[in-house]
């Protein structure tokens, strides 16, 4: 049954770590003006050039291959590969030594007129992601954790993950701030925001950010800390892809807690999905979620053991403690008829896998071509989910292979720790959403007819979502974000918010080195263009009720 419950799960958490889109601005423009970079990558470029000309400025331990190497294919999977970045070369740096040699890459990159792009778990899924060519600088080497003598922070490499980070932590007798999906790299989920299970208690990983260790564009290696930088500081906690790559960094760590948590799953059929939701409205309270109900995540997906005609409803709970309390909460949902529940005590870092994103859990896998839409939601619209399920079960009957590969993805955490937190503290702009919605419709690679329907679902779903809470702008979490969004709707509709990022754009990266990750600044012409022909956008319906 844990196949049910990892099936069709959203990506939770993007986990690049720095990306960049090749932008093209007019004088007319009012925001910054950039130096403007040609696309001229060397057409000689190839691991033995890069090797013969770089490699005498790095360390031994540093690998450097290209495709026809047979480490190339792992290091260079992508979990979306709908716009994947086209890797010429890989650079790994392979200790702590090395890390210092980063800015050395940078370096001969824009001597060489060489775009490059450093990369962690690979889980980026922005469509500008497509325009890239050039050396890939892979971090996945770089995982050392150093836990701080004070016992209150610790200091991680740039290539740890979720997983890593909890399973060390939590045998030390630790726990911090993460994403939820332990495959996904821990910096590239807090570059964006990082929602995860302890952000009741103690925020986002971006609230736990203390310093950074950054190389920026120029090649140059900075200190980004509250007395070195401090401007940067702000943009690097919400927006710092766009800035620079950041080599290490000092988190927030805290006393592990109970040694078990509970666990809860469920699958329901959809004729109790308004019983469902509203359950999950009453337990949440909007944004009044108890601290220590962790999170719950739940989607409607096919399992033709239930039905080959109507998506089922596959719930978890996670709760921070046991299960008598936990039970208690949850009582509304045992008395709504399941076709199946299973529930269970285990410690934090086995709490991924019986939610069904563990590294080794469907979710994880890499090399599907996904569609996908998201959306920021207060409570949930009753009508609007019934529509949407609706909407599925149509085409479950008209478009089985389009149905059979989709799941859509309703997240809820307990939110106290986010919503304390003064939004003007961080570029991460959406602290009043309490609920990250996700359409993720996995598609065959070839086949043109079926990517268009699987975007014209998609952004129905996002409509109704959107549509189902008419008093509320459109919100879209960086981290979840396929690239054919407004920027306003990405970074914050306040204007100082943008103004703020491209001042900094314009002093840490004055010429656009980081441009391939939702980039706070738009080309003046083809906004929106691209794979998916701009179907991001959508007409905005309101439900009521």
């Amino acid at each position: 049954m844990r196949a049910l419950v990892s099936l069709a799960w959203g990506r939770l958490a993007t986990a690049l770590l720095l990306v960049f889109v090749h932008l093209n601005l007019a004088a007319a423009l009012s925001v910054p003006r950039y130096s403007e970079l040609e696309a001229r990558t060397r057409a000689d470029l190839d691991a033995n050039t890069v090797r013969r000309e770089l490699g005498s400025r790095l360390s031994p331990g540093t690998l450097i291959f290209g495709p026809s190497d047979g480490k190339f294919p792992a290091i260079t999977a992508r979990w979306n590969t709908f716009a994947p970045p086209q890797i010429q070369v890989v650079v790994q740096p392979a200790s702590e030594a090395d890390v210092a040699k980063i800015g050395d890459q940078v370096q001969y990159c824009n001597a060489n007129g060489i775009d490059f792009l450093a990369t962690n778990g690979g889980h980026g899924n922005s469509a500008s992601l497509g325009t890239f060519t050039g050396v890939q600088i892979s971090m996945a080497m770089l995982r050392t954790i150093t836990i701080q003598p004070n016992k209150k922070s610790a200091w991680f490499q740039g290539g740890v993950y979720g997983g890593l980070v909890t399973k060390y932590l939590w045998e030390r007798g630790f726990v911090t701030t993460t994403g939820s999906c332990d495959c996904v790299g821990l910096l590239g989920a807090a570059l964006g925001g990082g929602h995860g299970r302890h952000e009741g208690l103690y925020g986002m990983v971006v609230d736990n950010l203390l310093q950074l260790n950054v190389v920026l564009g120029d090649g140059r290696a900075i200190r980004v800390s509250p007395t070195s930088n401090s401007d940067l500081l702000w943009g690097m906690k919400g927006a710092g892809h766009n800035f620079g790559i950041v080599t290490s960094f000092e988190l927030n760590i805290f006393p592990r807690g109970p040694d078990t948590w509970h666990y809860h799953n469920y699958i329901w059929t959809g004729a109790q999905l308004e019983r469902v939701f509203t359950s999950l409205n009453r337990l949440h309270n909007n944004g009044s979620t108890p601290v220590n109900m962790a999170l719950n995540f739940g989607f409607f997906f096919m399992n033709t053991t239930v039905s080959t005609t109507d998506p089922i409803l596959s719930w978890t709970f996670a709760y921070r403690g046991p299960a008598n309390e936990a039970e208690a909460l949850l009582a509304e949902f045992n008395a709504i008829p399941s076709v199946y529940n299973e529930q269970g005590d285990v410690p934090y870092n086995g709490v991924s896998k019986v939610q069904g994103n563990a590294e080794d859990d469907f979710i994880c896998q890499k090399g599907n071509k996904r569609i996908t839409t998201t959306a920021g939601l207060q409570v949930y619209n009753l009508t609007a989910e019934r529509l949407i399920y609706n909407g599925f079960r149509a085409r479950a009957i008209s478009h089985p292979t389009l149905a059979a590969g989709a799941g859509i993805l309703h997240e809820g955490y307990s939110t106290a720790g986010v919503g304390a937190r003064n939004p003007a503290d961080t570029a991460y702009p959406f602290r009043s959403d309490h609920h990250l919605m996700l359409f993720n419709g996995v598609i065959p690679p070839n086949d043109p007819v079926l990517e268009e329907l699987a975007w014209e679902w998609a952004n129905e779903v996002k409509d109704m979502w959107n549509a189902g809470q008419p008093t509320r702008t459109e919100n879209n979490y960086v981290n979840y974000a396929n690239g054919y969004e407004d920027l306003e709707t990405v970074y914050g509709r306040e204007p100082w918010r943008l103004a703020r990022l491209r001042a900094l754009k314009q002093k840490y990266d004055p010429q656009n080195k980081f441009r391939f990750y939702n980039p706070i600044v738009e080309p003046r012409e083809g906004k929106g263009k691209g794979k998916g022909k701009g179907k991001g956008k959508g007409k905005r319906r309101s439900f009521q009720g």
